[in-house]
C-alpha cells in the first residue's frame, strides 16, 4: 500500500527524524563517553581526551574497584536490598490495589482518598526515623526494605490495570463458586504479568539508585549498599588541594579519583543495562495497558 505524503507531512516527518536523532545523541554520547573513559589511562584522558589507541587504555580502575572488598560487599547488598524491596513492593501493591478495583467493595473511595493524601503530605524524616527506631529496624536490612514498600503511585497503576480486566471473568468464576482470593490468584494474577514486571522494575531501579535511607538508618559498613560505598570512595578520594603540599601526590590522587569515578559508574549501571532487555516487552505493555483507563 503506497501512502502519499503531502509536502507538509514530509516536512513534519523530517523534523521528527531530526529531533529523534538529536535525542538519541543526547543519551548515547554521554553513555559512550563514560564507558570509553572507564578504560582510559587517566593521564591521557585528562591531557588529550578520548583515545582509541590500545596503549592509552588501562584496566587499572576496574582492578581497584573489583579488588575492593567493600565494593563487592556493597554490590551484593544492593542486589539483596533491591530484589527484596521489589518483591515486598509488588506484593503489597497488588494486595492493596485489587480490592480497590472490585465493584461493590465498601469504603474503597475512602481508602483511596487516604492513600492519595499521603502523596501530598508525609510524616517527615524525624518522625519516620523514630518509627524505624522504635520498631527495632535500625541497622538492619528491614530499615531499607519496609518503610518505602507501600507506594501509592504503584497502587494506582495496578488498580487501573485490574480495572481493565473484563469483569465478566469475575462473574463467571463466582457462578462456579470461586472466592475472591481464588479469583485473585487463579484469574487476575496470571493476566497481570505486564504490570507485575513494571512494578518490579520501578521498585528495583529506585532502590538500586538509592543511598539516602542507607546513610540514615545503617551504621554498620558491612550493610552499606553499593551506592553508599561509591559515595564514600569518591569522597575519600576528593581532597582539598590546600591540604596537600606535594603536587605529585595531588596529581596521583586526581588520577585515582578519575579511574574510580568512571569505572564505578559503569559497574553500578551494569545490572540495570543487562536486566532491561528482558523486561522491555512487559514494561511497554504494562505501562500502555495501565494507562488506557
Amino acid at each position: 500500500m503506497n501512502i502519499k505524503y503531502t509536502r507538509m507531512d514530509r516536512m513534519i516527518l523530517s523534523l521528527n527524524s531530526i529531533f529523534l536523532f538529536l535525542a538519541i545523541l543526547i543519551v548515547l554520547v554521554p553513555l559512550v563517553y563514560v564507558v570509553l573513559a572507564s578504560f582510559m589511562d587517566p593521564t591521557v584522558l585528562l591531557n588529550k581526551g578520548l583515545s582509541f589507541k590500545l596503549k592509552d587504555w588501562s584496566l587499572e580502575g576496574y582492578k581497584l574497584i573489583l579488588g575492593n572488598d567493600a565494593m563487592i560487599r556493597g554490590f551484593i547488598n544492593s542486589i539483596l536490598y533491591s530484589v527484596g524491596f521489589a518483591i515486598v513492593t509488588v506484593v503489597v501493591s497488588l494486595f492493596a490495589a485489587y480490592p480497590l478495583s472490585v465493584n461493590g467493595f465498601v469504603g474503597k473511595n475512602l481508602f483511596m482518598t487516604l492513600f492519595i493524601i499521603t502523596m501530598f503530605f508525609s510524616g517527615g524524616l524525624i518522625p519516620t526515623y523514630l518509627v524505624v527506631k522504635d520498631l527495632g529496624m535500625l541497622n538492619t536490612a528491614w530499615a531499607i526494605i519496609l518503610p518505602g514498600a507501600l507506594n501509592v503511585w504503584n497502587i494506582i497503576l495496578a488498580r487501573t490495570y485490574f480495572k481493565g480486566i473484563p469483569f465478566e471473568l469475575h462473574e463467571a468464576a463466582k457462578v462456579d463458586g470461586a472466592s475472591d482470593l481464588l479469583i485473585f490468584f487463579k484469574i487476575v494474577l496470571p493476566l497481570s504479568k505486564p504490570i507485575i514486571f513494571v512494578l518490579a522494575m520501578y521498585a528495583f531501579v529506585g532502590q538500586w539508585n538509592s543511598y539516602f535511607d542507607a546513610m540514615i538508618y545503617l551504621e554498620d559498613p558491612s550493610l552499606h549498599p553499593l551506592q553508599l560505598v561509591l559515595r564514600s570512595i569518591l569522597i575519600q578520594n576528593s581532597t582539598d588541594p590546600g591540604m596537600i603540599s606535594d603536587q605529585l601526590a595531588m596529581a596521583e590522587l586526581k588520577k585515582l579519583s578519575e579511574m574510580i569515578k568512571y569505572s564505578s559508574i559503569v559497574i553500578s549501571s551494569l545490572p540495570l543495562i543487562v536486566m532491561y532487555p528482558f523486561f522491555q516487552k512487559y514494561f511497554e505493555k504494562g505501562v500502555m495497558v495501565g494507562s488506557l483507563k
